[in-house]
């Protein structure tokens, strides 16, 4: 069954950093895509960042580039997102997920997500 559970949200100010992590149960963490994308209210989802797990190449939003940061830990089956310099733009609900690749390719192809953890950035 696959079971994502995030934590390490919260209320943080510009500039400060945060780590998201999930916990991920054994059928989620042998997916070939495990990622983060994020949502804020009334707007769609939109991916931040993934790995291609079995080489693990990594993707980028253009966003993210520069001040996040995708990890693994396999004993621990835990993915984690690493967040520097936060801007208030970065305020969303953050939602780990899996899915099959299409090639080495992850994008647009997440099928499950956990229940999210908040990200609030104020000044």
């Amino acid at each position: 069954q696959v079971q994502l559970q995030e934590s390490g949200g919260g209320s943080v100010q510009i500039g400060g950093s945060l780590t998201l992590s999930c916990a991920a149960s054994e059928a989620a963490y042998r997916r070939t895509c495990m990622g983060w994308v994020r949502q804020v209210p009334g707007e769609e989802r939109e991916e931040v960042a993934w790995i291609y797990t079995p080489t693990t190449n990594i993707f980028y939003a253009d966003f993210a580039k520069g001040r996040f940061a995708i990890s693994r830990d396999s004993d621990k089956k835990t993915l984690y997102l690493q967040i520097n310099g936060l801007k208030t733009e970065d305020s969303a609900m953050y939602y780990c997920a899996v899915g099959s690749a299409y090639g080495n390719q992850c994008t647009s192809r997440f099928v499950h997500w956990g229940q999210g953890t908040q990200v609030n950035v104020s000044s």
